[in-house]
């Protein structure tokens, strides 16, 4: 029997549950790229993502996500344009609000940022997690429900809390440096068809054994 790939073109890769969408097809800002086959799962209108999961993106930071990643119901990305200034008394960004305040707005342009937030791929952001500005998560990392994601995460790291901490890494150093090697989310679709049990449930070397052979 063949291995038929599946479709990274679809918005509903699963036509029963609505609530489940693929990101790459919907995205149509150029400051965001998200990789195949990386999916977002909410039951209140998922096809909003770029609106109401990407917060405050007047830009010209983008936001990169990687192939495979998993985002729970409510994740959030908070992006630099919610910054505002500390170095006054006041936080408040008057000018926004018109008349002859607009006449300062210089005083909120060019704050400082934290520059492109970037996901890894195979990431996976749990339940109603909120990446702030600037952060670059590994790959391979988990990112427990509700956390607040304020530094770096490294790759096939487990973080949680708010602000999150790194509660441990899924392997040792040395098998990471293996699993960065194997890089298996760009093997060809069809490979990864046909070795997705290897991928999902086998052992380092099993992922070793089936890596496509380069001539």
């Amino acid at each position: 029997m063949s291995a038929v790939p599946a479709d990274p073109t679809v918005v509903h890769p699963m036509p029963e549950q609505p609530r489940l969408v693929l990101l790459k097809p919907l995205i149509t800002s150029p400051l965001i790229e998200v990789g195949e086959f990386s999916y977002y799962d909410d039951p209140d209108d998922p096809t909003a993502f770029e609106t109401r999961n990407v917060l405050y993106h007047y830009g010209p930071e983008r936001l990169v996500i990687g192939k495979f990643c998993a985002l729970g119901e409510g994740v959030r990305f908070i992006m630099n344009g919610a910054n505002h200034r500390m170095d006054g008394p006041s936080t408040f960004p008057f000018p926004i609000m018109g008349g002859s305040w607009a006449e300062h707005f210089d005083l909120i342009t060019g704050l400082p940022g934290r520059g492109d937030t970037v996901v890894g791929n195979d990431v996976w952001l749990g339940y109603r997690s909120v990446v702030m500005p600037g952060v670059r998560i590994g790959h391979g990392a988990v990112i427990a429900s509700g956390s607040v994601v304020v530094d770096d995460v490294p790759d096939y790291g487990i973080v949680g809390g708010n602000p999150a901490r790194l509660i441990r890494t899924r392997y040792s150093d040395e098998d990471v440096a293996r699993l960065l090697a194997l890089a298996w989310w760009d093997w060809p679709a069809e490979h990864i068809t046909g070795h997705v049990r290897t991928i999902m449930s086998g052992s380092i070397t099993g992922l070793e054994a089936a890596a496509p052979v380069h001539e």
